[in-house]
């Protein structure tokens, strides 16, 4: 049985896709930046760093969206029937 997914967890599974595509972005930015001025250039560097950022954040959050989380909801029906 799946439970509904809360707002949260569905931002969390927007702002992953939107991380990917950030990673793909300074992917091929920096192969282009690699192509002019080489990997040993502090921009390449950086590019690199964000890559891997962007990556790994994506990854956290889809994780997180995609939890099966319980709910926190106080259930009052014992204490209403009495």
């Amino acid at each position: 049985m799946t439970k509904k997914k809360g707002v949260f967890q569905k931002f969390s599974l927007i702002s992953a896709g939107i991380s990917f595509l950030l990673a793909i972005a300074s992917g091929v930015m920096l192969y282009f930046q690699v192509e002019s001025v080489g990997k040993d250039d502090p921009v390449s560097a950086s590019f690199m760093a964000s890559t891997f950022f962007f990556i790994c954040v994506g990854i956290v959050l889809t994780v997180i969206g995609k939890a099966d989380l319980p709910s926190f909801k106080s259930d009052n029906s014992e204490i209403d029937r009495k």
